[in-house]
């Protein structure tokens, strides 16, 4: 197996999965392989756990390296010197599909796990904010409206504000400064979606931009500035950088504010909390389903591959009471969870993405 440089925590977490003296080019593996979001790495480890405490089993190997990074993998081929399973916290693109298939992929099963929301976080102590996906954009995009014309000329500008005050006069006088997910991760292109695209869309001329010159307003709709306002940060860490700076919020996944919740607090954003309810109902802004991809050629060749699948789809593990929701995953309607738990029986293939 290549190695690669993790950020620390998933490294860590990589490093305890290791089966000793066992290298994926050795030959055949009798364990799963896992890679993609840490997002939703915490539910595959305690469902792997437990796969592997109640049966004669050996622990799947995890390698979290974000979904982006993770598919690349997935998609490299089949065999034992590729992964079997992709965690990803965005569904599956056109263009990963197509890789996938051009290098003998072929079916790949769709397991759709819960939803999780993206919240904008603080301290408990910092001066409580209510912002919109317009003061977002406004913050964080690389460039933004001329400030002196403001929404009516069609000029960008590199970003100038420094406040959130300048951002939206209703909002704290303190500096900007956001910690948040890295510019490649599934979370990072989520929230580039959701937010500051749509923030993008508030202003007509932009949005026209889209049938124009697509490449062109994505480049100025999807892209964070790189002033040192907005900085890239592993989600475990977090926390730790908004305790240590009360005027910094983060951006950070629902669960991790559930386990932070005593010290952190979540914005409203468009005047909703994030919430288990607001989330699964999809009223908050940026609420997203999680997945894990499965390569079916591999599930009849490795032990336990099966016994993964339907641990992680049961009512036991995600149904209303299930041991990963008190781990912070919202979880599905029971009727969306026995759908998609008879196709992961069934190991029915996906459609390709449009």
């Amino acid at each position: 197996m290549n190695k690669r440089l993790l950020p620390g925590a998933a490294a860590a977490m990589l490093s305890t999965l290791l089966i000793a003296g066992t290298a994926l080019a050795d030959g055949p593996r009798n364990y799963l392989y896992i890679v993609g979001s840490t997002t939703i790495a915490p539910f595959s480890e305690e469902v792997a756990s437990r796969i592997a405490k109640s049966a004669k089993f050996k622990h799947p190997l995890l390698e979290s390296n974000g979904t982006s990074g993770g598919f690349t993998m997935f998609c490299e081929g089949t065999g034992m010197d590729y992964p079997d399973i992709i965690d990803a916290s965005r569904p599956i693109k056109k263009s990963e599909f197509t890789t996938c298939q051009k290098n003998g992929v072929g079916d790949i099963v769709e397991v759709k796990i819960g939803y999780d929301g993206i919240v904008i976080a603080s301290s408990k102590k910092a001066k409580p904010m209510e912002l919109t996906r317009k003061d977002l954009y406004l913050a964080l995009a690389k460039s933004v409206p001329d400030t002196v014309c403001k929404e009516t000329c069609d000029k960008l500008i590199p970003n100038p504000y420094k406040t959130w005050k300048q951002v939206n006069p209703s909002l704290p006088d303190v500096k900007i400064d956001v910690y948040g997910p890295p510019f490649n991760s599934g979370s990072s292109e989520v929230f580039s979606e959701a937010v500051l695209e749509s923030g993008c869309n508030i202003f007509p001329w932009l949005r026209a931009m889209r049938t124009k010159n697509e490449k062109e307003y994505y480049r100025n709709c999807h892209n964070f500035r790189e002033d040192g306002v907005y900085t890239q940060e592993s989600g475990e860490l977090i926390p730790s950088r908004l305790d240590d700076n009360l005027d910094s919020v983060g951006i950070i996944n629902f669960n991790r504010l559930k386990e932070n919740a005593s010290h952190l607090k979540a914005a409203k954003l468009e005047g909703v909390a994030p919430s288990y309810e607001s989330i699964a109902s999809q009223n908050y802004a940026i609420a997203r389903p999680l997945f894990f991809y499965v390569k079916k050629a591999h599930v009849d060749r490795l032990p336990g591959f099966r016994n993964y699948l339907a641990e992680f789809t049961s009512e036991k593990a995600s149904g209303p009471n299930g041991y990963l929701l008190a781990k912070g995953l919202v979880g599905m309607s029971p009727q969306e969870l026995k759908a998609y738990a008879a196709d992961v029986k069934e190991l029915k293939p996906m459609v390709p993405p449009n």
